[in-house]
């Protein structure tokens, strides 16, 4: 049976593709692109084949044979290559600039199915099934390593982390390289350059995730990548719009960190909010969406004419409307010492990454929301026994049935009603926690508790510019009636639209709006809508 990854296009549909590259042949053995190359090209195979191979091991991928392609999701972006490509002697190729790609997968709905099926298989294959990669030295138990883990796992960030407590390779990498535990972090990339104590920033440029953009005005600047921005982006790209997407940390905000969503419309055996979230990123990039991470907003001024933002990495980015769905943050818990163990015993998500470290133990998840009830069924699969702790007395009261019934049934969940953690103790990493409530506080030995409590909205950058409610939600359209009207700038002869905030052209959506609603369906839904009053504004201003 032929394997889905590797495709091949008909005749019809390789002459079309001619019309865009160009012919190639190899007389000798060549490497046409190699790992750590940002935009590379995509080739079709005509005659011989390509293969695809990782450099720092004797692991190859695939043969490419006649009509069959090279390339991932990557190559929709800026991400570089993660593997060598080469043609065999006597290959003959069809080449195509990795610029042309995206205008290829607009224009022909056919190529595009097979296209980008492929490279979803291909991008899941490698991320699940295939050690290898840029390579991450740490302690397993530093909140540092936890940042830059968390960061390429959301992000989809192909790598192999070694950890210094337990991976006899990481040592003999440090000994090799003539490194100490001083000198930790450690990211050794593609081709074998080492840097000590990176960034964020210089991960995200390394892999392909932070890109620049261009200097021009664009139609539309969607600031956060949760669910409505990246709504806003598909349909803003797929409409025509000139559109540019920043955030500050992973496609799919607060829903990017749920394991599993049941209740949103169309997956019913559910989906992590991790890959509902990849694969919009990857649908807005087919539609020529440039989307940049980290970069988040600081501050906002308007001439008039055009909207200035000013984002971290020293960028300013200029576009004629603003869609701002920034989101909203989970808020901390009120307890003395909680950044001693944040990325060390407390997180603010529960993945993949996290269930090593809860296998056969006793973990507590706090929160009464779909976020915690989801975390707290996932972990059930591998913890002993899952802790869920809420201030209120009514589990239903924000959490869907469904969520609360499955709590409910679980011997391996146990809710605990009107209970709050006051303390934290640990030398290096979360040891154990005193909960109090309300009859008598109790100490408990966990290492390892999840927080999903409230939500802080995203609007500080702001400053006074827009209007806010008393608890920085954005306010907008018929909201601004009223208390807000003094604040109104930039309308001509009109009322502010739906999602449209106090100044003409700035919009909010999803979860940082004041009074949406708080799911995932209804933030995808405004950031849809939202395009066609960004049309309206364009076009009363053109």
């Amino acid at each position: 049976m032929k394997d889905a990854r590797f495709p091949k296009l008909t005749h019809d549909q390789v002459e079309r593709l001619r019309a865009h590259g160009s012919i190639d042949q190899y007389e000798e053995a060549t490497n046409i692109f190699l790992m750590g190359d940002n935009l590379y090209d995509f080739f079709v195979i005509l005659q011989g084949s390509v293969k695809i191979h990782d450099p720092t091991s004797s692991l190859i991928i695939v043969n490419h044979g006649k009509y069959e392609f090279t390339g991932d999701s990557g190559m929709l972006s800026n991400r570089a290559s993660l593997f060598n490509a080469e043609a065999a002697a006597g290959t003959v190729v069809l080449r195509i600039h990795s610029g042309k790609l995206q205008s290829i997968i607009s224009e022909n709905a056919d190529i595009s199915d097979i296209l980008l099926n492929a490279f979803l298989l291909r991008q899941q294959k490698v991320l699940n099934e295939i050690s290898g990669g840029p390579k991450l030295i740490g302690s397993g138990k530093s909140p540092e390593i936890y940042k830059f883990r968390d960061f390429m796992e959301k992000n989809h960030i192909w790598h192999t982390f070694l950890d210094i407590d337990t991976d006899t390779d990481a040592l003999e990498l440090l000994s090799h390289f003539q490194l100490d535990k001083d000198d930790l972090p450690i990211l050794i990339n593609s081709s074998g350059k080492l840097c000590k104590q990176p960034t964020i920033d210089q991960l995200a440029r390394h892999s392909g995730v932070l890109m620049d953009f261009e200097d021009k005005v664009f139609d539309v600047l969607v600031i956060g990548a949760g669910p409505a921005g990246l709504a806003a982006s598909v349909y803003a790209a797929s409409e025509g719009l000139g559109v540019v997407t920043i955030d500050g940390e992973s496609p799919g905000g607060q829903a990017g960190k749920s394991s599993k969503i049941e209740n949103y419309l169309g997956f019913p055996t559910g989906i992590s909010g991790g890959e509902l979230a990849n694969r919009a990123y990857i649908q807005a990039q087919k539609f020529g969406c440039s989307i940049s991470i980290p970069h988040s907003a600081t501050d906002l001024s308007h001439d008039g004419d055009c909207f200035t933002v000013m984002a971290t990495n020293n960028k300013t980015i200029r576009a004629r409307s603003v869609i701002v769905a920034t989101g909203a943050k989970y808020r901390r818990l009120p307890v003395e010492n909680l950044e001693n163990y944040e990325g060390s015993g407390v997180y603010y998500s529960a993945t993949g990454m996290d269930v090593h470290s809860c296998k056969d133990q006793e973990v507590v998840v706090v929160g009464g929301g779909n976020s915690a009830g989801q975390a707290a069924m996932f972990l059930a699969d591998h913890a002993s026994l899952v802790h869920v702790m809420i201030r209120g007395n009514d589990l239903g009261s924000k959490m869907s049935d469904y969520l609360v019934q499955r709590l409910r049934a679980s011997d391996k969940v146990k809710i605990h009603l009107s209970t709050q953690i006051t303390e934290m103790r640990g030398a290096h990493h979360l040891e154990s926690i005193t909960v109090a409530t309300g009859v008598e506080n109790r100490r408990m030995d966990i290492s390892n508790v999840f927080s999903f409590i409230g939500a802080s909205p995203q609007t500080s950058w702001l400053g006074k510019h827009v209007a806010m409610d008393d608890k920085g939600f954005i306010v907008t359209g018929s909201d601004l009636r009223d208390a807000y009207t003094h604040m109104l700038m930039g309308y001509i002869n009109r009322d502010p639209a739906a999602y449209e905030s106090s100044i003409a052209g700035l919009f909010a959506v999803g979860d940082v709006r004041h009074n949406s609603v708080k799911r995932v369906a209804s933030a995808v839904g405004e950031g849809s809508v939202v395009i066609s009053k960004i049309h309206r504004y364009l076009a009363e201003r053109s």
